[in-house]
C-alpha cells in the first residue's frame, strides 16, 4: 500500500543523552502536530536528524529501533556536517539571505559542499525506504536540493516542497553563488508550497530569471511536466491552545501572574534570538512609548521572553548583548520602587505557563523584521477565550496577510510602532472583542489540519494534471507498431510542423533552411505511392514556398491562414483582415527599441516579436509584459496572443493549426495519420487528431500528443525508417 513519507531537517522527537542513558523528548511545534495525523498512520514514516550526533555504531542502532516504533528512521550526522551544513549553509548563508539580511550572509565553497552531502544523506534515506507510488513531502530551506536528488532516482514520484520562512525578491536571491543549483533542486517537486502570495510570486520571478522557466498561472512547464506553486497559510492548532488556556493548570499560573503584576497592563513579546525578529527595534519603541506618554508609567509592563538561540555566533552574541543594554537602559530609567517597566527572561517556558502569558497579556507586539509566517501571534489569539486583548503585528510577518484585524505596523517605522501601542492601550474593550472574534474565526477554519489536508489535496491534484498530459517516450516496440500501421495503410496523410521538429531553432530564423538531408526525407516521403505529406508552420508562405515549393508536398501556412496543395494556387482558409496591424505595430517596435537582440518578423496575418537573442532574463520579463498588454488589447478587437519558443505571435482568433487541420482531415480520406509538432500551436492539432493516429511531441513530455521524442534528430530518424 503506498506511503507518505515526510522529510525535514529534525525529527518531531529529540534524542538526548542523560546519566542514565538515552531520553527521548518530544517537541511542541505546530509542523509536529499538524502531521502527526499522517506519520502515525499506517505505513508512514517521517525521516530526519534525531538532533545529536552519534559516533557509536550501537547508540544508533538502539536510536533507529527506538524511534522506528514511533514511525520515524533517524538520519545520523557527523559534528562536522552539523558544524558545516546546520550551522554553516543552512543557518549563515540561506537564512540570512532569505530573511534580507545579505550583510551576514557566508558564502563558503566548503558549506555548500556539506549542504549537498548532508542532502545527498537524505535522499539515500528516502531510497532505503520509498517504493513505487509513495508521496514524499519535504520541509523547508535545510533540504532544498533534496526534491530533485529524490527525483532522479524515482522519476515518476510524487513529491511536495514546503518552504516555511521567507523566499526573497530575485535581486535578494540572486546574490547566491549557487541560486541555479538551489532552484532546480526545489523544481524536483511537482507541488511547491510557501506561507505568502508574496514568496511564491518571488520564486516564480527567480525561476523565470534565472532557470528560464516562465509560468502561466502559477505553473510552470519544464518540458517534462507541469509544477505548481502555490500559497499555503500555515495554521495551529487552535482547539490545542485554546482547551489550553481553559484549563485549571492555566488559571493557577495566571492568577499567580496577576498578583505579580498587580494592576498592570501587560505588552507580551515572545521571540527566538535572531535578529529577523526586530527585537531591538521593539524596545527603542516601547522606550519611546514612555518617553512621550508619561501617563502610561507604572501603567504598563513589556513582558519579553527570548528563547536562547544560537549565542555563541557574533551576531546573535552581538544582538543578545544590545538588547541586554537596551532592557537595563530603559529599566533604569524609568523604573520606581513598585514598578519594573520591563520584565525581561533569557530562557523558554513550558507550553501551560505560555499559555497563561497568553491569556494574561493585554496587547501582544509581534513585529518582526521579516517571518515566513510566525505562529505566535495565532497562539495569542487562539489562547483568548474572553476575545479581549490587542494584537499588534509587523507587516513584515506572513501571518500579516491573514489577521488584518490586528494594528498592522511597519516595524521599521517607530512612530508608527509608538502609534500602534498608544492605540492598543486605550483601545475600547468593544472594538477589541470584535477584533479578536473576527481573527479567531479565521484560525479556526484554518488551522494546522486544514493546511495539511489542502497542501495534500493540491498534491494529488497536480499530480493527476500531470498524468492526463503525459506522453510517452516512443519505444521500439510502439516504432514498430507505427511502422506495421504505416506499411499496412493506403491511404495516409503526415502533418509535419517546421521549426523545432523538422529542423532545430535559429537565432535568425532566416537560417533555418532545409538542409540536404531533410530534403532528401521530405522528398522520399512525397514520392511514396498513398502519401499525403503536408508541412503545417507558422512560417509565413512565401518562405515556405521558397523552401520546400519544388517538392511534393502541401503546406500550411501562418498556423492555417493560408493552404496550398501541391501543383495548385495558394488560398486562404478564413476571410481575415489585417487592419488591426497598424495599432499592434507600434506597441512591437517600441519593445523592440527597449530590447536589444529583438526584432519584429511581419506575415500576411499576424505579427510575430522574437527574442531569442535577448538576455534570457531580459527577454521573459519583456515577453510577460507584453503578453499581458496584448491579451487586454486582443480581446477587444478579435485577436489571441500566441507564445512559442523564444516567440509571441499575434493573430486573428479564427487561426490555429487544429482548425486547418480539421478541414483538412475532412477534405482528404485517410486510414493513417501522423502529427509530429513541437510547441503550443501544435497542441492545436494535436487536440482534433483521432484516439487512433500517431501524434508525437517533440522535445517535451507534457503534451495531448501521444507520445514523444527528444529532438530533431530523432524525427528524422524515424520519418527515414518510413521511407526504407
Amino acid at each position: 500500500m503506498p506511503k507518505t513519507i515526510i522529510i525535514s531537517n529534525r525529527l518531531p522527537i529529540k534524542v538526548q543523552r542523560t546519566d542514565n542513558g538515552l531520553s527521548y523528548e518530544t517537541s511542541e511545534g505546530g509542523l509536529a502536530t499538524g502531521l502527526g495525523s499522517i506519520y502515525k498512520t499506517d505505513d508512514n514514516i517521517w525521516i530526519g536528524w534525531p538532533g545529536t550526533f552519534f559516533n557509536d555504531e550501537a547508540e544508533q542502532e538502539q536510536v533507529t529501533r527506538d524511534l522506528s516504533e514511533q514511525s520515524m528512521h533517524p538520519v545520523f550526522l557527523t559534528e562536522a556536517e552539523i558544524r558545516d551544513f546546520y550551522e554553516g549553509f543552512s543557518n549563515e548563508t540561506l537564512w540570512p539571505s532569505f530573511h534580507y539580511f545579505s550583510q551576514y550572509a557566508v558564502y563558503d565553497d566548503s558549506f555548500w559542499e556539506a549542504y549537498q552531502q548532508v542532502n545527498r544523506k537524505f535522499c539515500q534515506a528516502v531510497m532505503e525506504r520509498a517504493e513505487p507510488g509513495d508521496t514524499i513531502w519535504v520541509h523547508d530551506y535545510q533540504l532544498l536540493l533534496l526534491p530533485q536528488m529524490v527525483r532522479k532516482e524515482v522519476p515518476e514520484s510524487t513529491i511536495g516542497f514546503f518552504q516555511h520562512i521567507p523566499f526573497p525578491s530575485y535581486e535578494v536571491f540572486r546574490l547566491l553563488p549557487w541560486r541555479e543549483e538551489i532552484l532546480k533542486g526545489m523544481l524536483g517537486a511537482d507541488l511547491v508550497g510557501f506561507h505568502t502570495f508574496d514568496d511564491a510570486r518571488h520564486f516564480l520571478s527567480s525561476v523565470s530569471r534565472i532557470v528560464g522557466l516562465t509560468s502561466s498561472q502559477n505553473l510552470i512547464d519544464n518540458g517534462h511536466r507541469q509544477i505548481m506553486v502555490d500559497a499555503f497559510p500555515m495554521g495551529i492548532d487552535y482547539e490545542k491552545y485554546a482547551s489550553l488556556a481553559a484549563s485549571e493548570e492555566m488559571k493557577e499560573k495566571l492568577n499567580e501572574y496577576r498578583e505579580a503584576l498587580h494592576d498592570q497592563k501587560v505588552m507580551l513579546s515572545i521571540d527566538r534570538l535572531d535578529y529577523s525578529k526586530g527585537i531591538p527595534q521593539r524596545l527603542r519603541g516601547f522606550e519611546l512609548l514612555l518617553q512621550e506618554h508619561p501617563e502610561f508609567r507604572e501603567k504598563v509592563t513589556l513582558f519579553m521572553l527570548v528563547v536562547p538561540s544560537r549565542d555563541q555566533v557574533e551576531q546573535y552574541r552581538e544582538l543578545k548583548e544590545t538588547i541586554d543594554e537596551l532592557v537595563g537602559r530603559i529599566n533604569s530609567s524609568y523604573r520606581t520602587i513598585t514598578w519594573n517597566p520591563i520584565q525581561y527572561f533569557y530562557r523558554s517556558f513550558p507550553l501551560e505557563e505560555l499559555s497563561a502569558l497568553y491569556a494574561l497579556a493585554d496587547i501582544a507586539l509581534v513585529t518582526p523584521m521579516r517571518d515566513g509566517m510566525n505562529l505566535v501571534c495565532k497562539e495569542f489569539v487562539a489562547s483568548k477565550l474572553d476575545q479581549s486583548g490587542v494584537l499588534i503585528l509587523s507587516e513584515m510577518a506572513g501571518a500579516a496577510k491573514e489577521l488584518s484585524d490586528a494594528i498592522l505596523i511597519n516595524p521599521n517605522d517607530l512612530g508608527a510602532m509608538v502609534l500602534a501601542m498608544q492605540e492598543a492601550m486605550v483601545m475600547p474593550e468593544e472594538e477589541q472583542k470584535l477584533r479578536m472574534q473576527h481573527m479567531q474565526e479565521i484560525l479556526k477554519q484554518y488551522d494546522i489540519h486544514h493546511w495539511v489536508s489542502i497542501f495534500m489535496n493540491r498534491l494529488d491534484y497536480i499530480k493527476i494534471k500531470q498524468m492526463s498530459l503525459a506522453t510517452e517516450y516512443l519505444s521500439e516496440e510502439e516504432r514498430d507498431d507505427l511502422l506495421k500501421a504505416y506499411k499496412k495503410s493506403g491511404e495516409r496523410i503526415l502533418f509535419l510542423d517546421y521549426d523545432g521538429t523538422l529542423t532545430s531553432f535559429h537565432n535568425n530564423p532566416k537560417h533555418a533552411k532545409p538542409d540536404g538531408e531533410l530534403l532528401q526525407v521530405l522528398g522520399c516521403l512525397a514520392q511514396e505511392e498513398g502519401n499525403k505529406i503536408v508541412i503545417i508552420s507558422g512560417r509565413d508562405r512565401k518562405t515556405l514556398e521558397e523552401w520546400l515549393g519544388h517538392l511534393e508536398v502541401d503546406i500550411i501556412a501562418e498556423h492555417g491562414v493560408w493552404v496550398r496543395e501541391h501543383g495548385k494556387d495558394w488560398k486562404m482558409l478564413h476571410h481575415l483582415t489585417s487592419d488591426w496591424k497598424t495599432e499592434i505595430r507600434p506597441i512591437l517596435e517600441l519593445l523592440v527599441s527597449r530590447t536589444p537582440g529583438s526584432f519584429i518578423e511581419e506575415k500576411d496575418f499576424s505579427l510575430v516579436w522574437h527574442y531569442r537573442k535577448v538576455d534570457p532574463g531580459l527577454g521573459e520579463l519583456r515577453a510577460r509584459e507584453l503578453h499581458n498588454h496584448l491579451q487586454y488589447l486582443a480581446s477587444n478587437i478579435n485577436l489571441q496572443v500566441m507564445e512559442g519558443d523564444k516567440v509571441l505571435e499575434v493573430k486573428n482568433v479564427e487561426v490555429n493549426k487544429g482548425l486547418a487541420t480539421l478541414r483538412w482531415l475532412e477534405e482528404h480520406p485517410h486510414d493513417f495519420l501522423l502529427g509530429i509538432g513541437d510547441d503550443r500551436t501544435d497542441e492545436d492539432m494535436f487536440r482534433i487528431m483521432p484516439k487512433e493516429a500517431f501524434t508525437i511531441k517533440v522535445g517535451s513530455k507534457r503534451s495531448l500528443a501521444r507520445f514523444n521524442l527528444n529532438n530533431t534528430v530523432e524525427v528524422r530518424k524515424l520519418l527515414q525508417s518510413l521511407c526504407s
